[in-house]
């Protein structure tokens, strides 16, 4: 079984090699994707464009705002000692924020009264809105005590574990490494079988003295190689350019993303023996694989906000599990106590997933 499925694997790599363009791609696409959406996607709000209504004219006021702008999150686009232009302001997208500055403040402050600042939002843009409008609490409870707006008498100590800085790429990277690589092994075996049946070779792998789990694996292997290699020099990328660490054992961590690769050529097989057509596997391949790993894997939105009818189908996603795993390994350092589950999912998924893509070409061929 072992040579026959070698045989098989070394035919593949021969076509690979031959076929340099697929090579390529299957090696540098995901670090392409990776740079391009690493640099694109972030949920980090700079330059945010801000108006100054200063009623007071103080030197509290003047140092209050000089927070704001030092802080590398806002950009003075407008400076006034009134309202009235600040509609028109919002209304043309002139200003996305805006900071009232009472008559009042200097001598409140210096007469040790509490007193409180206005912040006007475009809640336009909820998500925008929101991270703003923490950044800005965060500004005037820093700066100015008094003006803290919970007045109650328990303070919280914050300390945030595993990401202190709060830095939105060490949550986003890992999640599109997931995305990039399954989109790609899908994508890669999808087009493995059905590229057989249109080349009109399929005849010669029927006459093919092997089993169906042997054609398989010996054309999965060499895919899985490349895409094992792919995923290698996009971790180096993420460490490099976007700072994300790798807190744990790099030997747990290739062993859990060679589950989540086989587990994403299993399925690229498994649409290649039901597909005619490259064109079709392609498109169905890109669609099973893209919008579930983005849509229903936490990599973006929280399964726990999600209805309860869609979290019982975020369990057939396998980029769920292997984004807990990753995020364990890489952010927090844990061993496996902390992911096995995640594991075990994975390893469920490739096998029932292989298992259906070999019942299915035992059929076809």
């Amino acid at each position: 079984m072992i040579r026959r499925t070698l045989a098989i694997a070394v035919k593949e790599f021969l076509h690979l090699r031959r076929d340099w363009r697929t090579s390529l791609a299957l090696l540098g696409m995901p670090m392409v994707l990776l740079l391009i959406y690493g640099f694109a996607l972030s949920f980090d709000v700079q330059h945010i464009r801000l108006a100054v209504v200063d009623r007071d004219g103080s030197r509290a006021s003047r140092d209050l705002l000089a927070s704001f702008l030092s802080s590398g999150y806002f950009d003075l686009t407008d400076f006034r000692r009134d309202l009235s232009h600040l509609p028109h302001a919002f209304d043309s997208e002139e200003i996305q924020a805006a900071l009232v500055i009472p008559s009042d403040l200097g001598a409140a402050l210096a007469a040790g009264r509490q007193t409180s600042v206005q912040f006007l939002l475009d809640g336009s843009d909820s998500l925008t809105a929101t991270t703003i409008l923490g950044t800005a609490r965060q500004i005037v409870a820093a700066t100015s005590p008094p003006l803290v707006l919970d007045t109650a008498p328990v303070q919280a100590r914050v300390l945030v574990a595993y990401n202190p800085d709060l830095l939105s790429s060490r949550f986003l990277v890992p999640g599109l490494l997931a995305f990039i690589l399954m989109v790609t092994s899908v994508i890669a075996t999808a087009l493995a079988v059905v590229r057989e049946k249109e080349r009109g070779t399929v005849e010669s792998l029927r006459a093919t003295p092997v089993l169906a789990v042997e054609l398989l694996l010996g054309k999965t292997l060499p895919y899985l190689l490349v895409a094992a290699t792919a995923a290698a020099g996009s971790l180096t990328l993420a460490r490099a350019l976007f700072d994300v660490p790798i807190r744990g054992s790099l030997l747990w961590l290739a062993g859990v993303t060679l589950l989540f690769l086989a587990g994403g050529l299993a399925w690229g097989v498994l649409i290649s023996t039901l597909a005619d057509s490259q064109q079709v596997a392609f498109q169905v391949g890109l669609l099973s694989s893209m919008l579930p790993t983005l849509l229903l894997s936490g990599f973006i939105f929280p399964i726990s906000s999600m209805p309860k009818a869609i979290q019982v189908v975020t369990n057939l996603v396998p980029a769920r599990y292997f984004l807990v795993a990753l995020r364990s390994i890489v952010l927090k350092g844990t061993g496996p106590s902390g992911w096995w589950v995640q594991a075990v999912a994975l390893a469920v998924f490739a096998g029932v997933v292989l298992a259906l893509a070999t019942a299915r070409t035992v059929r076809s061929l």
